[in-house]
């Protein structure tokens, strides 16, 4: 028996992003519903001339009551939410679709590629569910169902979360320009310092919070958070997800301030938790950059591959393990991964600039003054202090690019 899906979403001032979001899901969903939260361009008439009906909800600043009020709105048998920045590839509609022919399948985690994003490319989001009334948001700023699932869980066992390998959802929002602002942070920073007040260990909030202060430069305030929502395991397991991101963040932060030790311990740790290898692709990178400045070439090696194995495509860490094999004197392999670098990423300058190098050692001379003349034209537009460098050294050594 075919199965109806709603999509509904939470809008605000989208009318640049909305017509790509909504074109991707239109086709397959039975119903679009937007919930308005005070636009005041034409976000409203486009989504409306684009088949979604149209509700309005004076914004509160609390997401999940937002999106919780979407689902009012919402008459399916399953239920899909994106925001306006995130793109349903098609290929993953036919998985969807078999997925939510299952019986006892509750929720559909899909994979997200955050289009822009280096190191971390990936994430699993609970953004398919089944309409059940016991299903809700939670959480003002990093609005979830997972808590409201966790406890019906308990009370009806026999439900089956399910997670689809493949890519699922475009995120647009680590293009250039895209990236929060300052105020952002602030919001997220505020948002979720009150609910910290309530729940003070909640091991999420201390994950997402304690990262925030990481990036924000407030490394020992971050880490404070960060160790305090790992202690929690010893009163009551924490989700593998979760763990995942509490060690991963500590990581970053214990390599800020240098200690080497505890980052690698942190990273290792993240690695080795039961999620998908994709999620884990910034993880083994750092590790590997790590391991590779500390001169532990054969485990920086180890790492690199890890990734790769995940994600074949993946330019930063062909570029690392080629810089990695430059240093183990495995030249023509380093070559071979800053080539497919350069593949993925034809703009990727640090890897021609590499690809020079290791192409004049091996005295390859013409190629390599072809690959330092294009590394020097793309730092230009980027970075006219390291064109600047490159030209001179070359000049050094006899060579007029």
């Amino acid at each position: 028996m075919a199965v109806k899906l709603s999509f509904c979403m939470i809008v605000k001032n989208e009318a640049t992003n909305l017509p790509r979001c909504l074109n991707s899901v239109r086709h397959m969903a039975d119903e679009l519903v937007v919930l308005d939260t005070g636009s005041s361009d034409g976000t409203v008439a486009i989504a409306q001339s684009l088949g979604a009906t149209v509700h309005h909800f004076a914004w509160t600043n609390d997401f999940s009551e937002a999106r919780n009020e979407s689902l009012k709105y919402v008459t399916g048998d399953w239920v899909l939410v994106l925001d306006a920045d995130e793109v349903l590839t098609a290929e993953i509609v036919p998985v969807m679709q078999l997925a939510m022919q299952q019986e006892n399948c509750l929720v559909i985690n899909l994979l997200r590629q955050e289009i822009g994003a280096t190191q971390s490319p990936y994430s699993l989001v609970s953004r398919l569910f089944r309409h059940h009334p016991a299903i809700e948001f939670r959480r003002p700023y990093h609005a979830m169902i997972d808590d409201s699932v966790a406890q019906l869980l308990k009370q009806e066992p026999h439900w089956q979360i399910v997670d689809l390998p493949e890519v699922a959802i475009l995120h647009y929002g680590y293009e250039p320009g895209a990236i929060a602002s300052r105020d952002k942070f602030q919001q997220a920073r505020m948002t979720m310092e009150r609910f910290l007040v309530k729940h003070p260990g909640d091991p999420y909030v201390c994950s997402k919070l304690g990262a925030l202060y990481v990036e924000m430069g407030k490394v020992d305030y971050g880490i404070e958070l960060l160790e305090r929502g790992l202690a929690q395991q010893r009163k009551t397991p924490i989700d593998a997800p979760v763990l995942f991101e509490l060690h991963y963040h500590l990581g970053i932060a214990y390599s800020r301030l240098k200690d080497v030790e505890r980052a690698e311990r942190h990273y290792q740790t993240a690695t080795e938790q039961p999620i998908l290898e994709a999620l884990k692709l910034g993880a083994y990178n750092n590790l590997g950059t790590l391991r590779q400045a500390q001169g532990n070439f054969p485990g920086a090696k180890a790492a690199y591959e890890a990734a790769l194995e995940a994600d074949p495509n993946l330019a930063i860490a062909h570029y690392n393990l080629g810089m990695t094999l430059k240093a183990m004197g495995q030249l023509e392999d380093a070559i071979a991964h800053y080539q497919k670098a350069l593949q993925l990423n034809p703009i990727y300058a640090e890897a021609l600039q590499n690809l020079g190098v290791v192409l004049l050692k091996l005295g390859r001379v013409e190629e390599s003054m072809a690959a330092f003349q294009r590394a020097i034209v793309l730092h230009e537009q980027r970075n006219v202090q390291e064109a600047q460098r490159l030209r001179s050294g070359l000049r050094q050594m006899g060579f007029e690019i």
